[in-house]
């Protein structure tokens, strides 16, 4: 993974329409970011009605958390089997396309144009309706980030 992938955030905003086989390119800047991936994991958010992209190396991050605890604790089978129900490895073709399942689609309510946010670790794939208008700059919501964040 070259240093960009290791130290880059996805950010930005980028609206784009479903294809007619219900794919979505992935943009090239932050396909680079994630490493240039074959594969990503795609699962639907735990509040909020959009659907996380992750990439392998964010994945392996969740995965070194859980490989922590204990191996046969069987809160922690049951947590991993609704993960692993709730999830999907997804190839990106050449084009840098991904097929998110009709599932999760409908989960987020992405049909015609889907709202991709870069979360600075992830991709979260939005309907549209449920953002502020691409052209329009929340600042009560940046400023309530930021001071989330601790900046």
């Amino acid at each position: 993974m070259s240093a960009e992938a290791k130290s880059g955030v996805l950010v930005g905003r980028f609206d784009h329409a479903l294809d007619p086989k219900k794919r979505l390119t992935i943009p090239s800047e932050w396909r680079a970011v994630m490493g240039c991936p074959e594969y990503v994991y795609a699962m639907p958010d735990r509040k909020d009605r959009c659907v996380n992209i992750v990439s392998m190396s964010e994945m392996d991050v969740i995965l070194g958390r859980l490989r922590e605890k204990a191996l046969f604790n069987p809160a922690l089978g049951k947590a991993c089997q609704t993960i692993g129900e709730n999830s999907e490895l997804l190839a990106l073709d050449s084009q840098g396309r991904i097929r998110v399942c009709d599932r999760f689609l409908k989960f987020a309510g992405l049909s015609g144009t889907v709202a991709m946010v870069g979360a600075v670790r992830m991709i979260k794939l939005w309907n549209p309706a449920s953002l502020a208008p691409e052209d329009d700059v929340d600042q009560t919501a940046l400023d309530k980030a930021l001071e989330e964040a601790g900046f």
